[in-house]
């Protein structure tokens, strides 16, 4: 006699699981205006702030301010977005989410990799609005449509790839108050602020120089600013946009490869 194996008992595919907690994690945020509502005001104050405000006694070699910045001010967002991952699988983690998801005949692996797509998805979102706020404060481009269309879609895979880095603070952090501030202080800060996202790297002291030049956001903020604004960019940074292309592909590359498995190792250890 054959005994069939009930439906509920066979293990989930990665895909089908991964989408699933990917869908729970956008209606979970998208059921939450305030979210949206609040990200966009801070995003567009902030904007407003550098750009009216500080743009008068910044320069920026042969770049208009708002052209330079607007760049950095996108890829920056990326970052300042990602904290959102952390928070989250603390949250999630500290509220028992997790531990019932544990329980369940899925690989573990998809836990992870669903938080990850939906917040790439909910990146794409900030990234649309932060760039329509650009255009309303005075950016435009100088470089090909299609030039523009290759530096969203590099933004996209440095937000995936960085929100692996936020997930694993978050596994780490224990609770979401904890997650944000390690997010902000460990990577935020240091990486959007000594960077070429909002002042040119020329201007920092030599020794800070150092750390900034090779760090992957001013290497991403170079080549969004290289594809979007064309030679006027080219002469200013001294280099093409391949040559940030393959740079910034790289770094986002070794994020992915290191924390990763990171994140993956961390969640299975309970």
């Amino acid at each position: 006699m054959t005994t069939t194996v009930p439906d509920l008992q066979r293990p989930a595919s990665l895909a089908a699981s991964t989408v699933g907690i990917a869908r729970r994690s956008l209606l979970k945020f998208l059921r939450t205006p305030q979210l949206v509502l609040i990200g966009t005001v801070q995003g567009a104050m902030f904007l407003l702030i550098f750009r009216y405000v500080f743009g008068g006694a910044i320069g920026a070699g042969g770049l208009s301010y708002v052209d330079f910045l607007v760049p950095g001010f996108v890829t920056a967002g990326v970052l300042f977005g990602a904290i959102g991952a952390a928070t989250g699988m603390a949250e999630d983690l500290d509220q028992g989410f997790v531990d019932r998801l544990r329980s369940l005949p899925i690989p573990r692996s998809a836990v992870l990799a669903g938080r990850a797509l939906a917040d790439t998805a909910m990146q794409v979102w900030g990234l649309a609005i932060t760039v329509a706020i650009g255009f309303a404060v005075g950016f435009r481009l100088h470089g090909s449509v299609g030039g523009a269309l290759a530096a969203f879609g590099l933004l996209v895979v440095l937000g995936f790839a960085f929100e692996w880095l936020f997930i694993w603070i978050g596994l780490l952090a224990g609770n979401a108050q904890a997650a944000q501030g390690m997010a902000f202080l460990a990577v935020v800060l240091p990486l959007t602020f000594v960077s070429s996202a909002y002042v040119p790297v020329a201007t920092m002291p030599g020794w800070l120089q150092a750390f900034a030049e090779h760090q992957p956001v001013t290497i991403m903020v170079d080549a969004v600013r290289v594809l979007t604004q064309g030679q006027a960019a080219e002469a200013l940074l001294g280099h093409g946009a391949g040559w940030y292309v393959v740079r910034a592909l790289a770094w986002s590359a070794a994020i992915l490869a290191t924390f990763g498995p990171l994140a993956v190792a961390r969640y299975r250890r309970g």
